[in-house]
């Protein structure tokens, strides 16, 4: 590939003020052309300002940087190179309402039966990506329970939750306050909170696809992803992938658009755990997407977690489903380490209770930990 006329094209487009710009994913075929480009961009002295502009995202060996809203790659880049719209991402918008306090273990943590195992399993050690919003670091539920993270908007600062969703699910996650506070499915388990989303809950592709990066690089078990779009994006298919090949399972929302066959990426990937939402009844949630996609479903529905400031908060959405099912493999990877991916969804698939509806598939059902745990012993 020529690298130097990538850099010159990249110059040229990203040195364009007459156009309306966007934040552009390029991926190379291999790593060693994605290493020469990155070498010779800090080689070249002209190209600095490109240099300030790009931002590496080495998991997918790929760049993103802005660019002129109808730009091309050459002809001769094409083939080895690709490009796509780097789009925005949202967390699955949720309805949410300030509830009278109910200390102790909230009616999802109680109706997957996470209590029943705290005998056996707490999640001791299990490290939980939370890529999210950020956390409420003094939540005197979660103090105890986070590691540092990172924050992917502004590396110098810690990863704190401006919005609230991401305490939210880190809540339903560990919490661990038995005396004046709530419980969560995995109270031992560690939150490594990733701030990948503003205030406004609005993030990039490539901010998740750092987001996934660093839990790889970091260590992490478990990855929750608490968000989803509607388009595709084959950059963030590769960082999915590489987590899976990685030995880290990701557990995804599936969505809140009430559909029979639609469900949201990434959780429409086949690397994911895909989760819908059920309610107090075990029944699937009226709001949450459902079909041939959902891998399980889980409580969504009026679900009471930390929120900002010491506060609770009840939120319902495929957000606070998948929550439950990260805790859920906190308990389990504790107890089995060595567990693979696709071992974990196997055993859940296995183990799921059937849900009381008539209308939807016998073989999906909702999140069982103590059928689980009971499944995974036979493997």
């Amino acid at each position: 590939m020529d690298t130097a006329a990538l850099i010159r094209w990249l110059q040229q487009a990203m040195t364009r003020n007459d156009v309306s710009k966007d934040k552009r994913i390029i991926r190379f075929q291999n790593g060693s052309e994605y290493r020469r480009f990155l070498h010779k961009l800090k080689q070249n002295a002209s190209s600095s300002t490109v240099l300030k502009a790009v931002r590496p995202l080495p998991i997918i060996q790929g760049i993103t940087c802005m660019l002129g809203a109808d730009e091309r790659l050459p002809e001769g880049l094409s083939g080895r190179t690709w490009m796509e719209k780097d789009c925005r991402i949202s967390v699955s918008p949720s309805s949410q309402k300030a509830p009278a306090i109910e200390n102790g273990i909230p009616w999802g943590v109680q109706q997957i039966k996470a209590p029943l195992v705290w005998g056996v399993t707490t999640g001791h050690r299990v490290k939980v990506g939370v890529i999210d919003t950020g956390v409420d670091f003094n939540h005197p539920d979660l103090r105890h329970s986070l590691l540092r993270g990172i924050n992917l908007l502004n590396r110098s600062k810690m990863p704190y939750d401006d919005n609230g969703h991401g305490t939210h699910i880190a809540g339903t996650i560990a919490a661990a306050n038995q005396m004046q506070g709530m419980i969560g499915v995995a109270p031992r388990a560690i939150i490594a909170p990733v701030k990948a989303f503003d205030h406004n809950g609005s993030a990039f592709v490539s901010d998740i696809i750092l987001g996934i990066e660093w839990c790889v690089r970091n260590g992490i078990d478990v990855i929750n992803m608490s968000f989803g779009m509607k388009t595709r994006s084959k950059a963030l298919l590769g960082a999915v992938t590489n987590a899976y090949n990685s030995g880290v399972i990701i557990v995804a929302s599936s969505g809140n658009d009430g559909k029979l066959r639609s469900v949201d990426y990434p959780a429409r990937y086949p690397q994911t755990i895909s989760v819908g939402a059920t309610n107090r009844l075990r029944r699937v949630a009226p709001f949450s997407n459902r079909g041939p996609y959902i891998d399980i479903y889980a409580p969504g529905d009026k679900i009471m977690s930390a929120w900002l400031r010491g506060n609770y908060n009840e939120m319902s959405g495929t957000s606070m489903a998948t929550s439950h099912v990260s805790g859920a493999i906190a308990l389990l990877l504790s107890l089995r380490p060595g567990l693979t991916p696709g071992d974990i969804k196997a055993i859940m698939k296995r183990s799921m209770q059937p849900l009381r509806s008539s209308k939807t598939r016998r073989s999906v059902g909702e999140l069982d930990v103590l059928r689980m745990l009971q499944a995974a012993e036979r493997m």
